[in-house]
């Protein structure tokens, strides 16, 4: 299986591109020569790992009938101060929202997508370390 994108550059750094019907565009701040129209390029690599192990997870628990009122996924990346600024390690902190949640379950959902099912967060590990941190809140 392949996966291809191609981005058309506009101006300046930005660059647009459309992914299955969605327009993203990228570009720099203004006073790298940007005009800041849309995000950088690394805070979607954080999205990509969020939002991968997000639909996991989520999946996941619904097979397990585990009644969660809410989901909140923050990335941390810890980068580079001088160039290139790759990152270092990331960290996954996931906040479920609901009452009386067992926190067995979400453990055993957040394992299953990390080793088995986030092709983000496999492909990323290779490289860099990733932490994850579990929390809930009653709603």
């Amino acid at each position: 299986m392949k996966r291809e994108i191609s981005v058309d550059w506009i101006d300046g750094l930005a660059f647009e591109t459309d992914i299955d019907g969605h327009k993203i565009t990228i570009d720099g701040p203004e006073e790298s020569g940007g005009k800041n129209r849309g995000t950088r390029p690394k805070p979607l690599m954080l999205l990509a790992l969020a939002g991968c192990t997000g639909m996991d997870v989520v999946s996941i628990l619904k097979k397990m009938k585990v009644d969660v009122k809410g989901l909140n996924i923050r990335v941390e990346g810890d980068m580079e101060e001088e160039l290139p600024k790759t990152f270092l390690s990331m960290h996954v902190v996931f906040t479920f929202k609901g009452d009386d949640l067992p926190v067995d379950k979400l453990e055993r959902a957040v394992e299953l997508s990390r080793e088995k099912y986030c092709g983000v967060s496999l492909m990323l590990k290779k490289i860099i370390p990733i932490t994850y941190e579990i929390k809930t809140e009653s709603v």
